[in-house]
């Protein structure tokens, strides 16, 4: 589920749609919160999709942990990548807002925390632009991204949660143990989805290749 103060826009012909903010969003923020109408794909489940079914699900949809593509029910699915961004998933299971988002500023986040299968092409025009999205990406710069949610973890408490309702009981303990100091930090690491051969030979069959730049909408 997707933070209340944001909806869908036309962003060009190129990118597309893409989510932007209706009222300004202090970082700390949790701005998606995975939820119990959000669709689950197993890969068994995806292969046997048609392949305009299975091209709408590997354009939408992420991939978790555990292999299962995640389909977002609601605008969380168009919101678009920035290497740049103002947004991204964690340990937990969330994204947060990792700075101040202005109203009617583009809500973007980095896909390289997805599990992509694929080296894709880039053109998200900020500054720090990657040019490429990396199946290794989560190892290559997993210590950059922790390092920008530990901080905005500080902010959590700080400012309203609207979204906090709808996450699990599980992943509010875990937080809450954390915020605590009784747990340590659950690193972004703990996202990677670790394929074996046979897992990356089926998608590779199965899958149709990517047709966007990075973006999603």
């Amino acid at each position: 589920m997707i933070h209340p103060n944001t909806e869908v826009r036309f962003v060009n012909p190129t990118i597309g749609h893409g989510v932007f903010a209706t009222a300004d969003i202090p970082r700390g923020t949790i701005v998606f919160v995975k939820d119990s109408l959000d669709i689950e794909l197993t890969e068994a489940v995806f292969n046997e999709l048609d392949e305009h079914h299975k091209a709408v699900a590997d354009k939408y949809s992420y991939i978790d942990e555990n292999g299962v593509r995640i389909l977002s029910w609601d605008n969380a699915k168009y919101v678009n990548h920035k290497c740049d961004c103002n947004i991204i998933s964690t340990g937990y299971g969330f994204e947060i807002a990792i700075r101040d988002i202005w109203k009617n500023e583009e809500i973007c986040d980095d896909y390289g925390l997805f599990n992509l299968e694929d080296k894709i092409p880039l053109s998200c025009g900020c500054r720090r632009c990657r040019q490429w999205l990396r199946p290794d990406d989560l190892d290559n710069h997993y210590a950059t991204w922790d390092a920008q949610i530990v901080t905005a973890l500080q902010d959590i408490t700080n400012v309203q949660q609207p979204l906090m309702e709808y996450m699990d009981s599980k992943t509010k303990k875990q937080l809450r143990a954390y915020l605590c100091g009784e747990d340590p930090y659950t690193s972004v690491l703990t996202l990677k989805y670790h394929r074996n051969i046979s897992d990356k030979s089926n998608s590779m069959k199965n899958s149709t290749p990517p047709t966007y730049q990075g973006y999603n909408g």
